[in-house]
This record gives C-alpha cells, structure tokens and sequence, in this order.
C-alpha cells in the first residue's frame, strides 16, 4: 500500500495546546479577582437601593396610617380600615446575600432602622460583611 502524505494538514501538538490551557489560566487569573470586586460592590449598591425602597413604603405607610409599621409584613396586609396599600408591588426582598432585612421600630438612629447584616449575615464586620443601613 502506498501511504499519502496529506500535505497542508497539521494538527495542535499536545504542548502546543497546554501552552494554550496555561496561558487561558493565566489572564483567567489575573481578571478573575477583578471580576469578583465589582460584583461584591453591585450587592452593596442592591442593598442600599433596596433599602431606600423600604424606606419610602414605611414612609407612605405612616402617611396614610398616622404611625409607623410594627413589622414590615404590614407593608403588604393589613385589616386597618386606613389601608391603602400594598406599599411595597412585590414581596418584600431578601437582601443581596439572601438575609432577611433587619427592621427595628423605635430606631436608634431614627424613627426606624433597617439594616442588611452583609455577607456573613451577622452585626458588624469590614469588607463584604460590613452592614448596610438606612441612616447612612
């Protein structure tokens, strides 16, 4: 039998794609990190956005009832016959990190507080943990 040579045709050598893997790894490295941050600031800016949005329903609400909601669950059901919501379209949102959001009535800070406990879900912290609230 008389054995072709295919001319023109070259496949990838197996180095020559493990320098390709490795320099794939290498930029995934490098841009990954950077990635990571702005996604970490998108769910503070959420949680502050959010957060701004409880405030103006708690805020009609008070308008409409003369005081101040006991619970955010009020904000979407009441018997009270000045009722005029629901002040919230939706549901009331998880925050960015899927935590229920703190609301405390009377506030420390204010009238009312409300607070995103952050990344770890707990008081206090730096970084992805640090709390968001409403009177900053």
């Amino acid at each position: 039998m008389n054995k072709k040579k295919h001319i023109g045709q070259r496949g990838f050598t197996l180095i020559e794609m493990l320098i390709v893997i490795i320099i794939i790894g290498l930029l995934a490295s490098l841009v990954g990190p950077k990635l990571f941050t702005k996604v970490d600031k998108a769910r503070i800016k959420t949680a502050k956005a959010q957060i701004e949005l409880l405030s103006a329903a708690i805020d009609t609400y008070r308008l409409d009832m003369g005081k101040f909601p006991a619970t955010l669950k009020e904000l979407r059901s009441s018997d009270d016959p000045r009722w005029e919501g629901p002040y919230l379209p939706k549901a009331i949102p998880p925050d960015p990190w899927n935590n229920s959001y703190e609301y405390k009535y009377p506030g420390k800070h204010g009238a009312y507080d409300i607070i995103s406990y952050g990344a770890d879900g707990k008081p206090e912290g730096t970084g992805n943990d640090r709390d968001i609230v409403s009177w900053e």
